[in-house]
């Protein structure tokens, strides 16, 4: 029979789930809430920790919310898509600042001067790019079309995703249908949806990986399926870069109307899912930056420009550097478009072997590096992080957008106790409202002495928190 007990929840961690000790043992329960006291199921114990199954809330948190989706749930077969649905919003945006503060502590022994005040805007409606796995299952009636289910590979029996904007949200049912009907339907493992511009300028694009040929009545159930719907269908044979239109070309594009600048980008490339919220983060990564005229910027991991472009509305010279040829080509393009050919400049190179030779050729092309930013993947930055906290000339000033805590408290705690830098300050960016992935934004300045001009435009307390 399985073991049940009673326990106080103390927190969070990284993947939504309640922190509890009952007999002082570590135990994770998901669907628990800080200050719950609850009745949970043992479902697995290792030495340093357990999990639990939440049987009962004996006592609820004033922070527990009603879930809107009904198919957010703890049970078997429920939605894995979001893990925090409920958690109220605003209480959601508070633990995630928790998570960030705790893990730069414990993992980096790091506290920011300053804590900054959280990016965040709506909470439905806000993913303009995701990826649905497709199944065909049988004994659930047919083809799946949805996220996966908490804690499994199985598709979730989706019909309504509250996160994903209305003309999104009411094709899950006709995607099911669609892809019913065609002779790969078993062979499609993926649908992967982008969505670019606003209102009447909206395109919705979905990419069909599929793993056979498709028949020409594929194609024409397709082409039926886009005119009906509204959509652009691309296909995708093999990995990303062989993703093409099933007709035409359906350009897509973002807006950072505040730098007056456009990022076209294709469908499968990394953009960030929250264009709302992705237009507050570049307005506040260049405030903290505080980029002038004068000054020569490089934006490391720069992907298609997101940062890079704006920067260079501001900045003398910029030098964006990414490790996919791709997209360096389509931002060196949008450079030109923009028509900011002749300040920002980009490069290829792999960053995860970065080294002081590579610091000194950016340098000796720019004379001085004024300012930094960096926004790398999960991995993060270890090398550059090294590279910095070796290096004689260092910026006077640089921001971390992470999408890791834990990766941004290791870089930082290299910078901080390797290379004399101080962690002035640090708050979240709550970029997937009801999931646990933790955004955040570091900035971080060497310590005076550290550089001749380290300290050259250090901007107060009060400017930071702005």
């Amino acid at each position: 029979m399985s073991e049940t007990f009673v326990a106080e929840v103390e927190s969070l961690d990284l993947e939504g789930r309640g922190v509890a000790r009952p007999d002082g043992k570590v135990t994770f329960i998901a669907g628990a809430l800080p200050g719950e006291r609850v009745l949970a199921e043992r479902t697995r114990s290792k030495p340093s920790y357990d999990t639990g199954r939440l049987v009962e809330v004996v006592r609820s948190s004033s922070l527990r919310a009603v879930p809107r989706c009904p198919h957010f749930g703890l049970h078997q077969g429920a939605c894995g898509g979001c893990a925090m649905q409920h958690l109220q919003p605003r209480a959601q945006v508070a633990i995630k600042q928790r998570v960030l503060e705790d893990t730069l502590w414990h993992v980096g022994r790091l506290r920011p001067e300053l804590v900054l005040r959280p990016i965040e805007g709506p909470s439905w409606g806000y993913r303009q790019r995701a990826r649905l796995a497709v199944r065909d299952v049988t004994r659930k009636g047919g083809v799946l079309v949805g996220f996966h289910e908490r804690g499994s590979s199985y598709v979730a029996d989706m019909r309504e995703c509250h996160v994903l904007p209305s003309p999104v949200d009411r094709l899950i049912v006709p995607l099911r249908e669609l892809v019913s009907r065609l002779s790969v339907r078993r062979r499609l493992p993926q649908i992967e949806l982008a969505i670019g511009g606003d209102g009447a300028d909206r395109r919705i694009v979905l990419v069909m990986r599929h793993l056979e040929r498709l028949l020409d009545d594929d194609r024409e159930t397709l082409r039926a399926f886009a005119v009906r719907e509204g959509v652009s269908i691309w296909l995708q044979p093999g990995g990303p870069a062989t993703a093409q239109p099933l007709d035409g070309d359906a350009r897509l594009a973002y807006r950072l109307e505040e730098f007056d600048v456009t990022v076209p980008f294709h469908p499968t490339d990394f953009t960030q899912v929250n264009h709302a919220i992705n237009a507050v983060l570049v307005r506040r990564a260049l405030r903290l930056l505080e980029v002038r005229s004068q000054h020569a910027v490089v934006d490391f991991f720069c992907g298609l420009g997101n940062f890079t472009l704006p920067l260079a509305r501001q900045a003398r010279r910029v030098i964006g550097i990414e490790g996919h040829a791709g997209l360096v080509n389509r931002a060196t393009e949008a450079a030109r478009q923009n028509g900011l050919a002749d300040v920002a400049g980009f490069e290829t190179a792999d960053l995860f072997a970065f080294g002081p030779q590579h610091w000194a050729r950016l340098v000796g092309m720019l004379g001085k590096v004024d300012r930094l930013m960096l926004d790398p993947p999960r991995e993060g930055a270890l090398e550059v992080a090294r590279t910095l906290s070796a290096a004689d000339s260092v910026p006077e000033r640089l921001v971390y957008v992470s999408c890791n805590p834990a990766t941004l408290a290791r870089d930082c705690a290299v910078l901080v106790h390797e290379g004399n830098w101080c962690l002035r300050a640090a708050g979240v960016v709550n970029m997937f409202p009801h999931t646990a992935h933790v955004e955040s934004i570091a900035v971080l300045e060497p310590a005076p002495g550290r550089a001749v001009e380290a300290r050259r435009g250090s901007t107060s307390d009060a400017r930071l928190a702005s």
